[in-house]
């Protein structure tokens, strides 16, 4: 499995039709409707917003009153047939006045997506977890240098200091010493 590293973009333009494919990196359903409405808001006159993702076990699609199946499915299956998780486009089309067909639009909708992809920072995914550590205070500095490499998605501090990590499956035991409860198993960074 890979994913992208930050969103990236790309403009394709066939019979005065302007298809703006943009990639996002997801790590929560929240984040597929954050980046639907800031596209929305950042091109508010196109004509269809069509997007496809994959997030662990969710896929989704929407051809957005484009022709049934001309858009999001094909956006889907060069996802899913490309191995990516975490991942959101949104495709954004200004029609230019001359009919593509569906031939036509299935071909843009990929084209532009696959244009995209050429230019994103593409990272591999490896096993891991999202975990609930619990430490004092005392050992800050000790689980610092454990996870500095690692992505740390919440810092708490309340009586003890509490993170939501994600560990690699075959680092978890750097942890033995310490209270933590797996979360989930999931693909990492």
């Amino acid at each position: 499995m890979k994913t992208i590293m930050n969103a990236v973009s790309s403009e394709y333009i066939i019979k005065n039709s302007r298809f703006i494919a943009i990639l996002y990196p997801i790590n929560d359903i929240s984040d597929v409707k954050k980046y639907i409405a800031e596209t929305k808001s950042n091109y508010p006159k196109a004509t269809h917003y069509t997007y496809a993702y994959i997030l662990d076990e969710q896929k989704k699609s929407s051809d957005d009153n484009e022709p049934g199946g001309t858009a999001g499915i094909p956006m889907l299956s060069i996802l899913e047939n490309n191995d990516f998780n975490k991942i959101l486009v949104v495709n954004v089309r200004y029609f230019g006045g001359i009919k593509l067909g569906t031939g036509g639009l299935v071909r843009a909708y990929s084209k532009s997506l696959k244009m995209a992809l050429e230019k994103a920072d593409i990272k591999e995914l490896v096993k891991g977890y999202l975990v609930e550590l619990t430490f004092s205070y005392n050992d800050q500095n000790k689980i610092s240098n454990l996870l500095k490499d690692m992505s740390i998605i919440k810092k708490e501090y309340l009586n003890d200091i509490k993170y939501l990590v994600e560990v690699p499956k075959d680092r978890l035991k750097i942890l033995e010493n310490y209270d933590y409860k797996i979360i989930k198993e999931m693909d990492i960074i």
